[in-house]
């Protein structure tokens, strides 16, 4: 299963959302408001959960600065991915998308396609309202 969030252009130069991204601790702040634990396990790593749902561990797998990162399942029985992919239009603008990658289930590919979609926009939302 692939998803694919809506680009946004932020005023900031690649590198600057790249740090921000590559700072896992930030990610709190771009969470949903419907966010019911937020934790910094490692310096690359933390655990969030949404209401109704279930926990997940993140970790930073991928850095390639200034335009990817990637962060995957750390545990748990889903493997998935999340990557920001980072484009610069110049004049300190940038846009940023984020796609999300698994392999599950029909059922469960079903189950989640919704949830996982509305998560990754509000992110990408969050983030141009954030930094």
């Amino acid at each position: 299963m692939k998803l694919e969030s809506p680009k946004v252009t932020i005023e900031k130069n690649p590198e600057d959302i790249f740090n921000f991204l590559s700072d896992v601790k930030n990610f709190e702040k771009l969470m949903p408001e419907n966010i019911s634990k937020f934790e910094l396990l490692d310096s690359d790593k933390f655990v969030f959960a949404l209401k109704g749902m279930p926990e997940i561990v993140l970790k930073q797998k991928e850095a390639s600065s200034p335009n990817k990162l990637v962060l995957g399942a750390a545990g748990g029985k889903l493997d998935f991915s999340l990557t920001a992919n980072i484009e610069d239009l110049g004049n300190s603008q940038s846009t940023v998308g984020l796609q999300f990658e698994g392999d599950f289930n029909p059922m469960m590919a079903m189950m989640i396609k919704g949830p996982i979609g509305k998560f990754i926009e509000t992110l990408t939302t969050n983030l141009k309202a954030v930094i």
